[in-house]
């Protein structure tokens, strides 16, 4: 009977080899269950803060697309109209004069014509980058930005009010010389018909 004891003997010592083998795995699995709840959690608490962080990202930015109070109501804006008006009307005014005035030649008249079709084209250019400013949804701005960028509008649309006045007065004094030019010369022609 020797045999079987000491079969039952290696069975006994297998088993208590795999109950502590299983005991390890156990151990093992738990450590790795404890390392992964680690990892969870951290893996949540950075994706947490990267979304809160994201959120108040897109706060802001979506605040830059808005167009405050200020910004609608800034006087300028109110200028920017009004010397679009005045460049309009002194432009249809000015060629209304250059065409009803005979001193100057065709070539002339489209030349007058291509310059007040380029300012006016410009002065809408502006208007067009004024609506974009002042429209919310349009632009990612703030408003020191916004209000930056109406400055610089409002400076060039004076700049193209002060140039079309200028034009205008140079383009009246040159036909006023043409028409003294032309009346001396008739002066003279009758003096010297008046001799002979």
């Amino acid at each position: 009977m020797p045999f079987p004891v000491k079969a039952q003997s290696a069975e006994i010592q297998q088993l208590i080899l795999n109950i502590e083998k299983l005991s390890q795995f156990k151990k093992i699995l738990s450590d790795m269950k404890k390392g992964y709840d680690i990892l969870s959690g951290g893996y949540k608490a950075v994706k947490d803060m990267s979304e809160g962080n994201f959120s108040l990202h897109k706060t802001f930015l979506d605040a830059l697309m808005q167009v405050s109070p200020i910004v609608k109501n800034y006087k300028r804006v109110g200028d920017i109209m009004d010397y679009q008006f005045k460049l309009m009307k002194e432009s249809r005014k000015g060629l209304d004069n250059i065409i009803k005035n005979e001193r100057f030649s065709t070539q002339e008249i489209q030349y007058f014509e291509k310059v007040y079709s380029n300012l006016s084209r410009e002065s809408l250019r502006n208007i067009d980058e004024l609506t974009s400013i002042v429209t919310a949804d349009k632009l990612r701005m703030s408003d020191d930005e916004r209000l930056e960028a109406i400055d610089k509008i409002y400076e060039d649309m004076q700049q193209k009010v002060l140039f079309i006045r200028n034009f205008n007065g140079s383009a009246a004094v040159l036909a006023l010389q043409r028409f003294k030019e032309s009346n001396d010369a008739a002066v003279v022609k009758n003096s010297y018909q008046f001799k002979n």
